[in-house]
């Protein structure tokens, strides 16, 4: 049997996509906790168990990882809380009920940065880390799937891309930096959830194939959509000023501007990509398959009106 939490996510609905598909060939079942049922798939529905609930809350996780030889672990942050208590806080009743219901293997997503000197002043990854380490320490096998930013983040930057030509970061425009496609960080999870040979606790990173500054991101964006994207530099203080303004945590605000500034001092560089698991979506394809869809067809309807 295998749990999988946040199962409607960007990460959870694909990892649910791929092991519904494989896990009956290898006698496995597929168990998902989920808030609201109505959120999952038509056709999935039917072929998974359903707990319903928070992963956050301890009744709940005990329903769901009764039974349970495998866990895949994601917390959807909550931007009321303090970093330590959106991740290490939502986490503490799964540990407990890991250890009770003998889970032997857990697969959690995490972030790129353990061992380096911004660690422990990288606000959300810092957080995430400890998350790791609250988790390793229930004594359950588990591997964190260390990431670092997401291609799909820039989805969020479509409108602007699409009207003005601009996408913004807080990085400086020549840093190079790993980035990966969020189905990647799901298909590895698969492969670990469905071969779990694996012992001990340790990290996984997943990456694209090369690291990219945000002027390289520009071009490629510029070549796959068939115009100008250009990068703007957006400074920390408006950053936090901005996530304010849309009603964002104080202390979650603050958890996420020091790992932006920990990002733009290196801490997500100098991985070794020889340990990397899974596939590798380079950033072109990524464009063109995923970005150019939501980009290009928003801008034809628009010259359609």
């Amino acid at each position: 049997m295998i749990a999988i939490t946040a199962p409607t996510g960007n990460i959870g609905s694909r990892l649910l996509s791929l092991l519904v598909e494989a896990a009956p060939a290898r006698g496995e079942e597929v168990r998902v906790v989920v808030r609201d049922p109505a959120r999952l798939p038509g056709a999935v529905r039917g072929r998974v168990e359903v707990v319903t609930g928070s992963h956050g809350d301890a009744a709940t996780v005990e329903r769901a990882f009764t039974g349970a030889d495998a866990v895949f672990w994601l917390v959807p942050p909550d931007v009321s809380l303090t970093p330590e208590e959106a991740y290490s806080g939502f986490t503490r009743p799964a540990a407990r009920a890991f250890a009770a219901r003998g889970v032997r293997h857990v697969v959690g997503v995490s972030a790129l940065g353990r061992g380096t000197a911004q660690a422990g002043r990288a606000g959300l990854v810092t957080a995430s880390l400890a998350m790791d380490d609250l988790i390793a320490g229930s004594g359950v096998a588990y591997r964190a799937l260390a990431s670092p930013s997401f291609f799909e983040n820039l989805l969020e930057e479509a409108d602007s891309i699409r009207e003005n030509g601009v996408f913004t970061d807080t990085v400086a425009a020549d840093r190079p930096a790993p980035l990966v496609a969020v189905a990647d960080i799901a298909a590895t999870a698969a492969g670990l959830l469905l071969d779990r040979s694996w012992t001990g606790v340790g990290s996984v990173p997943v990456l694209g194939p090369q690291d990219l500054s945000p002027h390289d991101l520009a071009r490629i964006m510029s070549e796959e959509l068939g115009r100008p994207v250009r990068y703007e530099r957006q400074t920390l203080d408006e950053l936090r000023s901005t996530m304010l303004g849309h009603g964002l945590g104080a202390a979650f605000v603050e958890g996420m501007v020091d790992m932006k500034r920990a990002k733009d001092e290196g801490l997500d560089s100098g991985v070794d990509r020889s340990s990397q698991a899974g596939p590798a979506t380079g950033f072109a394809q990524w464009c063109a398959q995923t970005l150019a869809p939501v980009v290009l067809a928003a801008a034809e309807a628009a010259d359609a009106r």
